[in-house]
């Protein structure tokens, strides 16, 4: 049975300074998660003025899968288990945090020396409860990698998870589905068919879903067997999401994710008292546990 898609309403800004605003669009009231997607940033866009740039203590995650998405921009990831990679617009960053890591994202020199624009979204996969524990792991996966899906009118990149018959190289842990798709105007697109929760983020131009008109900036979601196709109203950037439900609630607190309150619990302990691990490169700073 078909349901018609939900505007997300209430999604908050964060101004982190030098004009770089943050669009918070998950979780809210009305959809804790979509699909294992558990929060979702829409950074920017923002012009760093030479000299200036994105600066990312090293900070703790748990229980989660972090993914970066980059239109505009590069950033410089750094973490506890040495890893350092610079993404940049159409390359993945995934960062499985399982039992524990910590890692850093700051503006790579050159770019800083320069100047650059800084656009993308950021978003968190929580894990399912049996790999909630997993040991932590980076991965980057370059542009070339991504499997690429035309259809009449549109062209797709399958970041992450499974769509239209093709797979991404990137590792994930249950069912799920995140690409980036342009559209022209008056093309149609559907949603992948095996997922039972989707989302729509329209991140430049204007589309209809269902009976739902989306402007630049806005999301929809919606759950059932089927959904109704996409059609852009303008030339338009989109990022559809989503996957099948999570295994049971969880609970977010800062950076953490868990199925179990008293693991986050743990966790907090844990980085108080700094047994997260250094960031490779980076070990100077850090976020302090909010109070």
């Amino acid at each position: 049975m078909q349901s018609n898609p939900t505007l997300i309403e209430n999604s908050r800004l964060h101004d982190l300074g030098d004009g770089f605003v943050v669009r918070r669009m998950l979780p809210v009231l009305m959809a804790r998660h979509v699909g294992p997607f558990v929060f979702y940033d829409h950074m920017g866009p923002a012009d760093f003025a030479p000299g200036k740039g994105m600066d990312v203590r090293p900070h703790p995650h748990i229980g989660l899968a972090t993914v970066t998405w980059l239109f505009e921009g590069s950033i410089r990831h750094r973490d506890s288990v040495g890893s350092v990679a610079d993404i940049t617009p159409g390359a993945v960053n995934w960062m499985t945090a399982g039992r524990g890591i910590a890692h850093s994202e700051r503006t790579p020199p050159d770019a800083r020396r320069t100047g650059q624009r800084m656009h993308g979204i950021q978003v968190w996969v929580a894990l399912p409860r049996a790999d909630e524990e997993v040991a932590p792991e980076f991965h980057h996966h370059d542009a070339e990698s991504l499997p690429r899906i035309r259809k009449p009118g549109a062209e797709l990149v399958l970041i992450a998870g499974t769509a239209y018959g093709s797979a991404s190289p990137v590792k994930v842990f249950a069912p799920m589905f995140f690409i980036e798709a342009h559209l022209r105007a008056g093309a149609e697109v559907s949603l992948p068919e095996e997922h039972d929760e989707r989302g729509v983020h329209v991140v430049e131009g204007e589309a209809e879903w269902g009976d739902l008109s989306l402007a630049s900036t806005q999301m929809a979601v919606q759950a059932g067997a089927s959904a109704p196709p996409v059609r852009a109203k303008t030339a338009c950037r989109l990022m559809l999401f989503g996957g099948a439900p999570l295994d049971g609630d969880r609970h977010l607190w800062w950076n953490f994710v868990s199925s179990s309150r008293e693991r986050i619990e743990r966790a907090k302990a844990d980085w108080a008292e700094q047994r997260f691990g250094k960031v490779t490169g980076d070990e100077e700073e850090f976020i302090p546990l909010p109070a």
